[in-house]
Formats: C-alpha cells, structure tokens, sequence
C-alpha cells in the first residue's frame, strides 16, 4: 500500500526555540526540528493540531507548543484536550482533525496515547489521513513511541540486556515496521531496545537521542533530522537469539546484531535495510 503521508517522531526534549542549550545545536528557525515539522505540514499557514493527550500537565505542554510554532510564523495552531478515551470522539475534535495539515503529540506516557486514542473514530480518521493525504503526523518522546504497533511502554534502563527489562503493548500501529525508544543515549536505553528487538527480530529498533527526528516517507524513506543522532538495531540476521527460552531476569545472548549510528542528513530505508550517510566533507560535518 502506498502511503501519502508523512511521520516525524522525535526523541524528545526538541529545541522550542526560548530554553538556552550549552549543547550542540542547530538555528531554531532554520533546521530545528519543529521548524522542519512545519515546513512539512505546508509552511506557516498549515493547520497545526497539538494533542498533549499523554502529559500530565497538558495545558501547559499546549501553552508551550503554541508559543513554539507561532514563534517559527504559523497562523493556525489549535490545541485539544483528550482528557478521557471519550473525548477523542467529540465532534469538535473530529472536525479539527479532518481539517489538520499535521497533528503534533506530545510527550509523556505513551500508554495514556493509546488508551485515549486506540480504536476510537478518530483514530480511524488519523490512519486514513495518513494513509490517503499529505499529511503529517510528529509526535516527541511518548508521542513517537506510540507510532509504533509493538510499543515500548516501560522497562529498565539500567539493566543492561536481562530478560524482561522491557515492557511492550499495543501501539497506534502508523508504522508497524519500526520499534521506537526515544530519549535514548541521555537516559541508557540500549538494553530495553536491544530486547525489544530480540522479542521481534522482524522489526527494525531505532532509538532516539533527544532533539533528535525521523522524517518518514511513504512508511519507509527515513531522513535524520535534529542536534543529536539515531540508533538502528537490526536483528533480521541475527545467527544466535535466546530471548524466547530464557526466564525473567536472566542475561541475554544475541550474536550479529547490526547497529547503525546516524545523524542529521543520514538516511536509511526500512524496507531494503539500505544506509546512505552523508560524505565526510557534507556542510553539516
């Protein structure tokens, strides 16, 4: 099936353009992430609908979005609040949504994503959009986790590799290819991912560091975007797997596993396993 639309998950903690960073970043305006994430929606005059359904502070995550993206010139910003699973289906949010060039969810618990949204008709009018229109769909930290159909919903971090460090459910099922950990090098998450993967050695893991983004096209062209970089865990080739015999709690073994560092400008395609990096003499270097 083709897909028309485009996903943009990001690792969190993304540059909003008024924190002050001592790291490593790119121009707000230009190249950050969120700038980047308008500029896919259609430029200043898309329709930006930010749902802050997994925050526990949502007004406040709204508040903050809506200053990020007038700062960058966009006109029409609206945000809803998804409080209960019946929310989603008011016909106010419906008509929004089906008006929507790009819908942005927030971070958070990405359970509280699913559980809110999963099923519900405006689910069933988000994956159409996607599927059928130009139409962008980002989501930071709990927001890109939840694209995913086997999701990442809790877990050590500090367990490195152990049998049940991960916890997975039911994600919104946008990309099914991919697993997604976020916040993924400042918070140590290799060995929840690498176990994810070990659970389903079909599906690519990807981690993302913070201010950090996919640009997903057709549900396979993969572009890295933001300050930070991505990693690739694929386990299709893998000669020695143990997950499936091990009890909780026991170290894992798992040989040729393939991992991939990339960074801004980097790409990769879900569906051939193919990496294209830039050249060591790129502008972004």
């Amino acid at each position: 099936m083709t897909i028309k639309g485009t996903l943009i998950p990001i690792g969190g903690n993304e540059d909003k353009g008024f924190v002050a960073k001592p790291s490593y970043k790119l121009d707000y305006i230009s190249e950050g992430i969120l700038s980047h994430v308008v500029r896919e929606s259609g430029g200043t005059k898309a329709n930006i609908l930010v749902i802050p359904a997994a925050s526990s502070i949502p007004k406040e995550v709204g508040e903050n979005y809506e200053r990020a993206f007038k700062t960058l010139g966009c006109e029409n910003v609206k945000v809803i609040q998804i409080k209960k699973r019946k929310h989603a289906d008011k016909p106010e949010f419906l008509e929004a949504l089906q008006l929507a060039d790009c819908v942005m969810f927030s971070g958070g618990d990405q359970r509280k994503i699913t559980a809110k949204i999963f099923g519900t008709e405006f689910h069933r009018i988000l994956m159409d959009k996607y599927q059928s229109e130009d139409f962008v769909i980002a989501g930071t930290s709990a927001g890109a986790m939840a694209m995913a159909k086997e999701m990442i919903s809790g877990g050590s971090s500090t367990e490195a590799f152990i049998k049940g460090a991960v916890q997975m459910s039911q994600g919104l099922e946008l990309i099914p290819e991919i697993i997604i950990d976020t916040h993924f090098i400042q918070r140590g998450r290799f060995g929840r991912q690498s176990e994810a993967v070990a659970k389903f050695p079909d599906l690519l893991g990807i981690g993302l560091a913070e201010d950090t983004g996919l640009i997903i096209k057709n549900g396979t062209e993969i572009e890295v975007i933001g300050s930070g970089m991505i990693i690739v865990f694929d386990a299709k080739h893998v000669t020695h797997n143990n997950e499936k015999v091990l009890k909780q709690g026991t170290p894992m073994t798992m040989t040729n596993l393939i991992v991939h560092v990339l960074a801004n400008g980097d790409r990769f395609n879900i569906e051939t396993r193919e990496v294209k990096v830039l050249p060591i003499e790129s502008p972004f270097v």
